[in-house]
C-alpha cells in the first residue's frame, strides 16, 4: 500500500446512513487520517444514506440484494464493484447483510463495521438495529455501548479493534438508548478506528489488534 497516497474507502448502507453522516463529518475536518470517503454502496435504492453521499459529493452505487439469489452470488457482485472504486478499505455502516468469505479474501483486515452492543454480548445472526438495544434492555445490563471490529465470516466474530461503554438509564426505551449508543460511542469510535487503519497503525495478530503508535506496522494488514 501507497503510504503517500489517500486510502480510498467504500462504506456500505442499508438505511438513514447517520454512521456514514459520522465518517463525512470526519473527513470535512481532516480527522480521517488520511483516507478518502470515495464510494457509498447500497443494498437498496431510496434510502437517505444516498441523499447523505449525493450532499457530501461522494460518488454511489446501488446493488439491491434481492437481485441475487444467494449471498455468495451478491457477495461476489459486490467484490467486483468495490474493485472497480480503487477501495482499500471496505467499511460497513448499518449495512443489513452478511456477507460470505469473497469480501474478505479480497480485503483481509481491510473491512470492518460497526456494532451497537459490546460484543460479544447481543450480537451475531440476527443481533442488528434496534432488536440490539431490545435485547440489552430485555437482559437487565447495566452497561451496553458499541464496538468497531473486523469482519470474519463469523457474523459479529472478527477481531475487536475499539470499544466503548454506555450506561443504560432506568428510563431508557429503545429507541432512546439506540440514539444514546450512537452519539456517545457509535459515531465516536467508527470515524477513529477508519482513522487508524488509514494511518497503518492497526496490527492485527490472531484474535487481538494492536494500535501502534506510528504507521510503521501498515505492512502487517
Amino acid at each position: 500500500m501507497n503510504t503517500n497516497s489517500p486510502t480510498r474507502i467504500a462504506v456500505l448502507v442499508s438505511g438513514g446512513g447517520t454512521n456514514l453522516q459520522a465518517l463525512i463529518d470526519a473527513q470535512a475536518q481532516g480527522n480521517l487520517g488520511g483516507g478518502v470517503l470515495s464510494a457509498v454502496i447500497s443494498s437498496k435504492d431510496g434510502v437517505y444514506a444516498l441523499e447523505r453521499a449525493k450532499n457530501a459529493g461522494i460518488p454511489s452505487y446501488v446493488l439491491p440484494r434481492r437481485a441475487y439469489s444467494s449471498a455468495q452470488a451478491y457477495t461476489a457482485a459486490l467484490t467486483d464493484l468495490i474493485s472497480g472504486t480503487g477501495a482499500k478499505l471496505v467499511v460497513l455502516a448499518g449495512f443489513l447483510h452478511i456477507l460470505t468469505g469473497e469480501i474478505l479474501s479480497a480485503y483481509p483486515n481491510a473491512v470492518i463495521n460497526v456494532h451497537p452492543a459490546l460484543i460479544p454480548s447481543f450480537c451475531g445472526k440476527g443481533a442488528y438495529g434496534l432488536h440490539v438495544h431490545e435485547l440489552a434492555l430485555a437482559y437487565g445490563v447495566k452497561v451496553t455501548g458499541a464496538t468497531v471490529h473486523f469482519v470474519s465470516e463469523e457474523p459479529d466474530g472478527g477481531p475487536i479493534i475499539l470499544q466503548r461503554a454506555v450506561t443504560i438509564q432506568p428510563e431508557d426505551t429503545p429507541e432512546r438508548l439506540q440514539r444514546r449508543v450512537m452519539e456517545e460511542a457509535e459515531w465516536q469510535l467508527l470515524p477513529q478506528a477508519v482513522s487508524l487503519f488509514c494511518q497503518g497503525r492497526l496490527r492485527v495478530e490472531g484474535r487481538m489488534v494492536h494500535i501502534d503508535p506510528d504507521g510503521t506496522h501498515r505492512e502487517a494488514l
